[in-house]
């Protein structure tokens, strides 16, 4: 019987910051329009139906001595203990990232060296064959990154890789805009590693999409909201929500059942969707499109498809998928185990933009 390389998950580890941030913090906040104009809503209004859209109550914040390749780090060592792997014999490390360290004072971008050559000195890697890069995709960087490490360990370059995500959105979030409340810090982290089988296991499909013309400045870097705001030159994250919203709906369902059809399977085949959790009513629509495009109603739609953690955690950018897929692991989830045979679809969705899609078999 014939065998194959397939790329299977050994270990994971995840950094949760131990400061939560609730609705209730933002009350005395002062929001602005992205036109400048002061919001005359009551805050507690405003809250209320970021309450509903979102479904995000609480957030995670690092404290101020810590940066984005410090809190990698901690996820680096937790799986590399998960998968009982030694560190010298890592082949790459890729970490997924978005804005480098910044600090609390300083929003300045700081990536030189990568974010991955830092996180391999904390780790103290000898070896200097160990590779160590880092990978700027917006959200769906992680993702992206297990991807191209997949791609290394089926090519024969590489048996063992680390993959990170890492962002620390609570510096580059403006004050005085309300998409300030979705963002919040973390960080999560795989070793991936080349397994031979007879039947296809672990990672056995993967798809990419980059839309730029029209979509590229729906996220974007702008100053702040408030046009009072006393450092004119620092700069925000923004994004048009409403456009992002639309064009996440409309094309991440296609592109997993893309890649679905491409292995002749069927969304019924699918035991679990892990979505990137950037918006917990965004994410519902995308579920029950993506059912839809089977002529399954959201009614008949698996109870536990799509494990979440938004609510309590936020929005984490390239850290949601590798932290939600550590907290499942550890059955942190209530009612969402996941077992060996199970087959995972794994989404994400962000800046570029740009969308990925991986089928996942988890070996018995």
């Amino acid at each position: 019987m014939s065998t194959a390389i397939y790329s299977v998950i050994t270990g994971s580890g995840s950094f949760i910051p131990e400061s939560n941030i609730k609705n209730s913090d933002f009350l005395n906040h002062e929001f602005f329009e992205i036109n400048g104009e002061k919001i005359q809503k009551d805050n507690s209004e405003i809250i209320d139906k970021f309450l509903e859209i979102t479904t995000i109550e609480t957030r995670r914040h690092v404290k101020n001595d810590m940066k984005t390749s410090d809190i990698a780090f901690l996820a680096a060592e937790k799986a590399l203990v998960a998968a009982n792997v030694d560190k010298e014999e890592l082949d790459y490390i890729i970490l997924a990232h978005n804005f480098g360290d910044v600090s609390p004072t300083n929003k300045q971008v700081d990536i030189v060296p990568s974010l991955a050559a830092r996180v391999k000195e904390k780790l103290k890697i000898e070896n200097p064959f160990c590779v160590a890069y880092d990978l700027p995709f917006g959200c769906p960087g992680w993702l992206q990154g297990l991807i191209q490490a997949d791609y290394f360990i089926k090519s024969g370059d590489a048996k063992k890789i680390l993959v990170i995500g890492g962002e620390i959105l609570s510096r580059v979030s403006d004050p005085h805009d309300r998409d300030s409340m979705l963002y919040a810090d973390g960080a999560g982290a795989v070793i991936l590693e080349g397994r031979e089988s007879s039947v296809p296991i672990g990672i056995i499909g993967h798809k990419t999409r980059s839309d730029t013309l029209n979509h590229a400045k729906m996220l974007f870097m702008g100053p702040s909201n408030n046009p009072d705001y006393p450092k004119k030159d620092e700069y925000f994250l923004k994004m048009f929500g409403r456009r992002l919203y639309q064009y996440a709906l409309e094309y991440v369902p296609s592109l997993i059942k893309l890649s679905l059809d491409e292995h002749k399977m069927d969304i019924k085949d699918v035991n679990k969707v892990l979505i990137h959790q950037a918006n917990g009513k965004m994410d519902d629509a995308i579920l029950e499109r993506l059912f839809k495009l089977y002529d399954i109603p959201a009614t008949e739609i698996p109870k536990h498809t799509m494990p979440m953690t938004i609510s309590w955690l936020g929005n984490t950018s390239v850290a949601t998928l590798p932290t939600l897929w550590d907290l499942l692991m550890r059955n942190e989830i209530a009612s969402s185990e996941i077992t060996p045979g199970k087959t995972i679809v794994f989404a994400s969705v962000g800046a570029g933009m740009n969308i990925n899609t991986v089928i996942y078999k988890i070996p018995e």
